[in-house]
């Protein structure tokens, strides 16, 4: 029985989440995408100053 209570308030949690049409969640992402660009280090790259994956430099003196 409880089984089926947990099933029944699942489902009206399910139930009321707002939905929109892909075409609008589509277009709000590309936007959203477009307007954060710039902060993306995947397109930008990382300055090599404050890459923490950089190859640490040692002075080695002869």
């Amino acid at each position: 029985l409880s089984t089926m209570q947990r099933l029944v308030e699942q489902l009206k949690l399910e139930a009321a989440v707002e939905r929109i049409k892909v075409s609008q969640a589509a277009a709000e992402l590309q936007q959203y995408c477009m307007q954060n660009a710039c902060k993306d280090a995947l397109l930008v790259g990382v300055p090599a100053g404050s890459n923490p994956f950089r190859e640490p430099r040692s002075c080695a003196l002869l």
